[in-house]
C-alpha cells in the first residue's frame, strides 16, 4: 500500500511516498479503513523535526486526522460496519489508564496518531472502533479529516476548560491556522464578540470573512495588545486562545480583562516564556493549559460540523504524492486553513 513516511528526523528530503505492507486483519473491538483523506497540523512539522525523547520505528506513517471507508471490522465491533464512511478521532486513549480510572477525561496524556504511533497517511489503517464516527452523506472526506484534530481542540479548550458563555469577548492570537479558525468560529456560534490577531492585511480579511468582528494587524501595529485595550475601553476581553505561546503570552495577559481567562493550547513560537507574575495576581488572570479532548468532546464538535454550523476551513488540498509540498506550505506560515492530502 501506498504510504507517506518520514524515514529519518530532518528537513523535508525526510518525506517519502513508498510501498508498505498492508496492516493484518484487524484485532478485537479494531477496524481497518481504507482512507481517503489524510490532513495536516503543526504537529507534523514538529514530529519530523523529532525531539530528544521522540523514539519513532522509521519508516513512519505520519498524520493525525483521516477520514475513509470500513473495509473490515474486528470482533466485537458494534458501532461501525463495512463501508460506512467513517470519521477519525486522531487521540488514542491509553487502555491501561482508562480500565484504572473508568474515565476518558482523566486520559487525555494518551498517543495522538502521526505522532508517538503510526499516522493515518495510508491507504489502509487499522484503528481502535471507539476512535470512529459515522459521516453523513453530505460531509465529505477532506471536510471530516480537515476538523479532527484541530476542532476537538478548539472545542475542549474553549467549552470544557474555559467554560465559554454567550455574550463574552474572546481575542484569537493569530488568523490562519486550524486551532484559530476553529476557535474562532466556535466563538462565534456561541454569540461572543470575536477579536483576531493577524500577520498581514489578506489575513486579516479572511479572518473577517469567516466572521471575526475585529481584527488587528499586527504587521502594521506590533503593539496589539495596547490597540485592543483601546478597543476594549481599557477593559480587555473576557477570554484569550494563545497557541503561539512564549512570543505572545505577554501580550495576552495585557489584553484580558481582569479576572479573564487565557486558554493555552499551544507554543508555535517556542515553549519557555518569561511572565511578569504581577500580570497574574493584579489583575486575577486565570491560566488554563488544554490539549486535544476526549471522545465526548469530538462527538460534540464533529455533530456541529455534520449540522453546518461549522465549516473546516481548507487552505489546500493536494495529492499523497506531494507531501513535501504540504508539509512546505504549513512551514511558510502563509496559508489560510488547513492542509489536506487526498487518496485515490
Amino acid at each position: 500500500m501506498r504510504a507517506a513516511v518520514l524515514t529519518a528526523h530532518g528537513g523535508i528530503d525526510t518525506l517519502q511516498v513508498m510501498d508498505l505492507p498492508e496492516p493484518p486483519p484487524p484485532k478485537a473491538h479494531e477496524v481497518r479503513v481504507r482512507i481517503k483523506a489524510a490532513a495536516l497540523n503543526r504537529l507534523d512539522l514538529w514530529v519530523r523535526e523529532g525531539w530528544p525523547s521522540l523514539k519513532l520505528t522509521m519508516p513512519h506513517i505520519v498524520a493525525a486526522d483521516g477520514a475513509g471507508i470500513v473495509e473490515a471490522v474486528g470482533e466485537g465491533v458494534t458501532n461501525v460496519a463495512q463501508g460506512d464512511r467513517v470519521g477519525i478521532n486522531p487521540t488514542i486513549t491509553d487502555e491501561g489508564c482508562l480500565s484504572l480510572t473508568g474515565s476518558e477525561e482523566y486520559c487525555l496524556d494518551g498517543h495522538i496518531l502521526g505522532e508517538m504511533v503510526p499516522g493515518v497517511a495510508a491507504e489502509y489503517v487499522n484503528i481502535p472502533a471507539r476512535n470512529l464516527i459515522k459521516l453523513p452523506d453530505h460531509v465529505s472526506f477532506t471536510e471530516s479529516a480537515a476538523a479532527g484534530l484541530v476542532y476537538v481542540t478548539a472545542w475542549h479548550s474553549l467549552i470544557t476548560c474555559g467554560k465559554l458563555r454567550p455574550g463574552e469577548s474572546v481575542l484569537i492570537v493569530g488568523a490562519g491556522g486550524g486551532v484559530n479558525t476553529a476557535s474562532l468560529q466556535i466563538a462565534k456560534m456561541c454569540g461572543c464578540t470575536v477579536y483576531v490577531v493577524g500577520s498581514s492585511a489578506e489575513k486579516c480579511d479572511q479572518a473577517r470573512q469567516l466572521g471575526a468582528d475585529v481584527t488587528l494587524n499586527r504587521a502594521e501595529d506590533p503593539a496589539w495588545s495596547k490597540a485592543l485595550y483601546k478597543l476594549t475601553n481599557k477593559q480587555g476581553v473576557d477570554v484569550v486562545v494563545d497557541n503561539v505561546g512564549q512570543a505572545t503570552i505577554s501580550d495576552s495577559m495585557r489584553g484580558v480583562r481582569r479576572g479573564g481567562r487565557i486558554l493555552i493550547v499551544g507554543n508555535t513560537s517556542g515553549p519557555v516564556a518569561n511572565i511578569d507574575l504581577r500580570l497574574i495576581f493584579g489583575k486575577q488572570i486565570s491560566l488554563i493549559g488544554s490539549t486535544m479532548g476526549p471522545t465526548s468532546a469530538f462527538k460534540a464538535v464533529m455533530k456541529q460540523v455534520f449540522a453546518g454550523r461549522l465549516k473546516p476551513v481548507i487552505g489546500a488540498e493536494l495529492p499523497l504524492s506531494e507531501i513535501r509540498h504540504g508539509h512546505a506550505l504549513l512551514e511558510a506560515g502563509t496559508l489560510f486553513g488547513k492542509v489536506v492530502l487526498t487518496l485515490e
